[in-house]
């Protein structure tokens, strides 16, 4: 068994710790305000972190075959919890989006669970003999992004749907599929867009931000606002302004622009360029992986991250409609962060079996 990658494994662990100080950096006034206790959803990310830390190192040491094995039950189980969302007693709803699951000690996501499971699975299926059946693949994808879309999640189907077409691809899949399934894509992607009011509002607002502070560009309004104020430099750990309320999701989605407000433009470049250095590792792995299985897990688990990190860091630069998507091991949030962690330390169990990193 050859040694971790062990570049790969600070660097997460890095990141991991930097986000966790900045929940608390970004979250102590809103925290206090609504729950009278400025350490509270601090407290909600250390115990995460650390059961996320804890399934890093156990897969680490858990050998990825087992995983093929299992596939099919790890794929059955996610499709349940998907469906579950919507049980009375059983989903939570919020604000009209059923995306979770009350375990009455904690709360699951289930999309955050599909992500790793639906990628497991495909990479089972795509290294035996029958990856070429596209019809499958593609009722497969539709069911799994359809529930979500119901939830609905338009982000991580997104995720998903790049994830699995990559992994598609990888495996040898005909081009002239994707020639068909690209214009068939965009277009059920826009009357999607078109059917919820507040995409349709987002989208309009990516083209036209005019409509002011108080329209539907607000949070655009306060993001830009936040990467202006930080400049070069940024104004100094803990002297954000944004993070007093002005900013929405300013410890989830938009804790990019608290970072980027309070260590300017150096400071969050730094940090894209670590966040790309954990993707190039991933890729090494993938590449020297010794088995087809072992290939393409680690390239959809690569998949997933990258994609999460494009769509996260494009949304809060202006760059992408805004989309409710997570910073990887960075955001707050149980079921994303104990994810992507698990998912790392896959991936450095197929390291220490493939060739030397």
């Amino acid at each position: 068994m050859k040694k971790v990658d062990l570049i790969l494994l600070v660097i997460v662990s890095l990141v991991t710790l930097f986000g966790f100080f900045m929940v608390y950096d970004a979250s102590s006034f809103i925290s206090f305000r609504d729950f009278g206790d400025k350490y509270h959803y601090v407290k909600d990310q250390s115990v995460w972190m650390i059961l996320g830390f804890l399934g890093m190192f156990f897969f680490t040491k858990f050998d990825y075959h087992k995983l093929y094995t299992i596939a099919l039950p790890l794929l059955l189980v996610a499709l349940g919890l998907l469906f579950a969302v919507f049980l009375p007693g059983v989903g939570v709803g919020v604000l009209g989006a059923h995306r979770w699951i009350n375990l009455r000690l904690t709360i699951l996501q289930p999309a955050e669970f599909v992500k790793l499971t639906l990628a497991i699975y495909l990479a089972a299926w795509f290294s035996s003999k029958e990856r070429g059946r596209f019809l499958p693949f593609i009722l497969l994808l539709g069911l799994v992004i359809g529930l979500i879309m119901l939830e609905p999640d338009m982000g991580t189907a997104i995720i998903i749907l790049f994830e699995a077409l990559i992994l598609f691809f990888l495996s040898g899949g005909n081009l002239l599929y994707f020639g068909l399934l690209a214009p068939i894509v965009a277009i059920v992607g826009y009357i999607l867009i078109l059917l919820e009011p507040y995409r349709a509002k987002r989208l309009s607002t990516f083209f036209n931000s005019s409509d002011g502070a108080t329209g539907a560009s607000y949070h655009v309004h306060q993001i830009l606002i936040a990467l202006g104020s930080g400049g070069l430099t940024g104004v100094g750990i803990g002297n954000s302004l944004q993070k007093y309320a002005y900013l929405p999701e300013n410890t989830t989605d938009s804790i990019f622009a608290i970072i980027a407000e309070e260590l300017g433009l150096v400071g969050s470049t730094v940090l894209f360029f670590v966040l790309l250095l954990i993707v190039w590792r991933g890729m090494l792995i993938a590449t020297r992986a010794k088995d087809l299985f072992g290939k393409y897990l680690a390239s959809g688990i690569v998949a997933f991250l990258g994609m999460q990190m494009i769509i996260n860091l494009g949304a809060q630069t202006a760059l992408i409609p805004l989309t409710g998507v997570p910073l990887p091991f960075i955001s707050y949030g149980g079921s994303a962060l104990i994810i992507d962690l698990c998912s790392v330390g896959i991936l450095l169990n197929i390291g220490r079996q493939g060739h030397q990193v």
